[in-house]
């Protein structure tokens, strides 16, 4: 049995914790947590071998992809990191994990995203074991029961009885509230997002009722090529599941959430005595009803408010009402309108040889970041004409190369590169290496660089 996690989408309604360059799916949104991502992997383990999973994700993604694996301690194969060149929505990032998966031979694949949380991890991958076998028959979606008539979901109405599920009689949109309640009233399902299907069979509809996806890729050398020849965005629900007439709904109970807003929080995680959702070391005096989160270690104190979410950043702060979370899209719009990064980039940002974390800058004159690189990690040779760089080692240690002169950097001790000098950073060591490094010069921006190897950067 294979595995497709599904992890290049960002979420607009969880901004300022997702933004473009750092999504939902790889935030800890909870203190001492894993990211729903790692959870989404490690749940894969519970269903298939390590060789058996690959990760559908975009280039931007891809070092964020294998430096949370590195962090639960896995050694994962770069080879089943599949990059989809440009987001077109689910089938054809589906496709791509099925095309390569197909290259093995026909096999059971199941297609989870990255961005959703299951709290009954083990009966979710009972219920994927034991559902292999109508795979053969049918492509298969899983049903979430309706505890409520939630107008952001799409329903499933089912039909004759199969095995432990159903026919899928009609897939049905988004509806308004009335609908939803008479959805509910009928027994219908919300679509979970979750698939399972034989490959070869997911082909054969494929070929039926989304011609231009086959031919795609079978006419190309590569996914980029592939992706050239797809005009339009096209969803796996639209493309193949409404089309089809093999098509099954396994009714799942395994505390689901899609986590598409803030509001949706308050339904899974953990509350305080007066219905709050915080950070151990906020503060709140007569407030129920709240969420608040903020970044680190970061003080929130309130004082008798109610049904408010509070998201604080180093770099944003957002206040609305819990009521009103949806609208949050909204701001990222009217930002994207300003040509605003914060809605593209955290003032944390991962790179394949680590992280770094912006502390405090002033334009055009200094700028300080806390740099990590993981073990045996480097950071290429490179120059910059604008900006000279003290690097103060805080924890490990540092190779640092300057014009082809090699230095040891040790735990308070320091190095300055001038303006024009070749540099580059390494870590030999057998822990991760932190640096403080502080930029100071005219022009400060990410663009002032020239590079000189290869090295991935």
């Amino acid at each position: 049995m294979k595995v497709i996690i599904l992890a290049g989408g960002n979420g607009t309604r969880l901004w300022p914790l997702s933004r473009n360059g750092y999504p939902k799916q790889f935030i800890k949104l909870q203190e001492d947590k894993l990211s729903l991502f790692q959870e989404t992997f490690i749940r894969s383990l519970m269903i298939t071998d390590i060789t058996n999973i690959y990760v559908v994700t975009n280039i931007n993604y891809k070092f964020l992809v294998m430096g949370e694996i590195e962090e639960l301690g896995y050694n994962f194969n770069e080879v089943n990191i599949l990059v989809e060149p440009e987001g077109k929505n689910t089938l054809p990032a589906i496709y791509v994990g099925v095309h390569e998966i197909e290259k093995q031979g026909h096999d059971s694949v199941v297609v989870v995203p990255s961005d959703h949380m299951i709290v009954n991890s083990k009966d979710f991958a009972e219920i994927i074991k034991a559902s292999e076998k109508l795979t053969k028959e049918f492509l298969i979606t899983f049903g979430i029961k309706p505890d409520y008539p939630n107008t952001g979901f799409g329903y499933i109405s089912p039909g004759d009885k199969k095995e432990h599920g159903f026919t899928v009689k009609e897939f049905k949109e988004k509806p308004d509230y009335k609908t939803a309640v008479e959805y509910m009233e009928l027994g219908y399902y919300w679509n979970s997002g979750i698939f399972m299907f034989n490959s070869k069979l997911f082909i054969d509809e494929v070929v039926i009722h989304a011609p231009m996806i086959f031919e795609a890729f079978k006419f190309s050398s590569n996914a980029q090529e592939a992706f050239t020849k797809i005009e339009n965005s096209i969803s796996i629900d639209y493309g193949i599941m409404e089309k089809s007439s093999r098509v099954a709904v396994i009714p799942v109970d395994i505390g689901w959430n899609d986590l598409g807003s803030f509001d949706s929080f308050y339904d899974v995680f953990e509350k305080d005595e007066s219905n709050n959702i915080l950070n151990k070391h906020n503060v709140l005096i007569d407030s129920t009803n709240n969420i608040i989160h903020t970044e680190s270690s970061k003080l929130v104190a309130t004082v008798g408010v109610d049904d408010l979410i509070i998201i604080d950043n180093r770099d944003a702060l957002l206040i609305c009402k819990k009521d009103q979370s949806q609208k949050v899209k909204e701001v990222v719009e009217t930002l994207n309108s300003r040509k605003d990064i914060r809605t593209e980039y955290h003032v944390q940002d991962y790179r394949p040889w680590g992280h770094y974390k912006l502390l405090e800058e002033e334009t055009n004159l200094f700028r300080i970041k806390r740099i990590s690189v993981n073990q045996g990690k480097k950071v290429s040779y490179q120059l910059h004409h604008h900006r000279s760089e003290h690097w103060i080692v805080v924890k490990g240690m540092a190779k640092v190369t300057i014009d082809d002169e090699i230095r040891f950097v040790r735990p308070g001790e320091s190095i300055f590169i001038k303006a024009g000098q070749k540099h580059s950073l390494e870590n030999p060591g057998k822990q991760c290496l932190e640096i403080i490094e502080v930029q100071m010069g005219d022009y400060l921006k990410d663009d002032d660089i020239v590079r000189f190897d290869d090295a991935a950067y």
